[in-house]
């Protein structure tokens, strides 16, 4: 055949190859569709991240989609196949002409709020995914992180206080005991406080963390610490010598969470997207490791009614909410959330489970147990929720937010036990009152 002349197809097979999936690879990388943005939200870890505008945000949903980034793969070896339509099926049924047929019970409804009962505002409060700005005392006293100043909000009352201010650096995370009286603060600078919030005076200060604070757990007198040197370190406050215990290699990146079961089992997540689960007493190895999520794990907390069972939400290049069963490691139930999981908190009366959010919706949300399919979204911050705090009775929800306000939400019944309590608490007198 002259090589000057070109032979074209006829209009079927030109058509058959138009549709057809070519696959321009190279040797070493199969596929680059998946190799730009989202490989390096992955791979920096910074669950700061967020778009800063309006084209920043269009750009991210066009380059990471709507669906959760914990399916994308930095480096993608095959093309994914095409979506199939769902296929037109006819609903085969029956019907009873006797008519008598049970019909199924009408379920309760469930009226969940759309507006906060009361509205804070926290001038200066740091936005800091990694960070843990608030906690609700057995006392019914809000402690409040702005920056370097620890603030105490007397719910009944609504009188507010200052409790602590530090020389230098942040505070990035604080935890009441049990008690309700004294509350143990981390910084910045890798150093913890504990503050006895009766008398307003520091009653122990703890070293031995090389990096920032990033959660805070008691276990009666215990006080366990995780930090940016990916270890956790174990004190016991009533002793000179306070370090008893240092748990390190399990984590390789900052542990930002840190919760305590009824049964003194410990679990601890970390930026390097894993979970661990502690044994009681002075472990030096987890019982477990979790690896599912595939971002930061700062939101987690036990079960209150179900031994063993634990909640944990990962971050923006995972987006889930799962269930485990911390005795054998086994992953319960999971499911996508849209949105980078900041916190979670448990409803005991309604066996339901609150998740807060940052990026893109910033929303509260409610999931049924053990199921979690969502119940319903509530809104009303406007930036990315940083924490979540539960009143004594576990009727009261108070979001903290970097659009630096503090929301009351009454979204559980109260305990069985606090529910005459409840019926006696005051409310402040004003919607909105100034922390500082």
């Amino acid at each position: 055949m002259d090589a000057g002349i070109c032979m074209r197809m006829n209009p079927e097979e030109e058509a058959k190859n138009q549709n057809s999936d070519v696959c321009m690879s190279d040797r070493l990388v199969p596929s680059r569709g998946t190799c730009r943005g989202v490989a390096q939200l992955k791979l920096q870890k910074d669950e700061n991240w967020a778009p800063t505008n309006d084209y920043h945000e269009v750009l991210s949903q066009n380059v990471f989609g709507t669906e959760s980034l914990s399916n994308v793969k930095v480096l993608s070896y095959k093309h994914k196949p095409q979506k199939q339509e769902a296929a037109a099926h006819k609903v085969l049924y029956s019907t009873n002409n006797d008519g008598n047929v049970t019909k199924p019970k009408p379920s309760v409804f469930r009226q969940v709020p759309q507006c906060a009962m009361k509205v804070l505002d926290a001038p200066g409060i740091v936005d800091d995914f990694y960070c843990h700005p608030i906690d609700w005392s057995a006392r019914n006293v809000v402690s409040v992180v702005l920056g370097e100043v620890v603030f105490l909000f007397d719910t009944p009352s609504g009188r507010t206080e200052k409790l602590m201010s530090l020389p230098a650096g942040d505070v990035t995370s604080i935890r009441w005991t049990g008690e309700g009286v004294h509350l143990g603060v981390g910084t910045s600078t890798g150093e913890i406080q504990i503050w006895d919030a009766v008398a307003h005076r520091q009653v122990r200060r703890l070293q031995g963390h090389t990096g920032r604070i990033g959660a805070l757990a008691w276990n009666d007198h215990m006080l366990s610490s995780g930090a940016a040197d990916a270890e956790i370190h174990q004190h016991d406050v009533r002793v000179r010598e306070h370090l008893v215990n240092r748990l390190s290699g399990a984590h390789s990146d900052l542990v930002c969470g840190l919760d305590y079961s009824s049964d003194g089992i410990l679990a601890s997540g970390g930026n390097d997207n894993s979970v661990c689960i502690w044994d009681r007493g002075m472990p030096t190895t987890p019982l477990h490791t979790l690896n599912e999520h595939s971002a930061a794990v700062k939101a987690l907390r036990w079960c209150p009614w179900q031994r063993n069972v634990l909640a944990t939400g990962g971050g923006s290049a995972d987006r889930q909410v799962c269930l485990w069963n911390a005795s054998n490691g086994r992953l319960l139930m999971s499911s996508d959330t849209q949105s980078q999981v900041t916190g979670i908190l448990w409803g005991q009366q309604e066996r339901e489970i609150l998740t807060a959010h940052g990026y893109s919706r910033n929303q509260l949300s409610l999931w049924k147990y053990p199921s979690l399919v969502k119940a319903a979204d509530i809104e009303g911050h406007s930036a990315r929720l940083l924490g979540l705090a539960q009143s004594p009775d576990g009727s009261l929800v108070c979001s903290a937010s970097a659009d630096e306000t503090l929301r009351f939400w009454p979204i559980f019944s109260p305990k069985a036990s606090d529910t005459q309590r409840s019926l006696q608490r005051t409310a402040p007198a004003s919607l909105v009152q100034t922390i500082r």
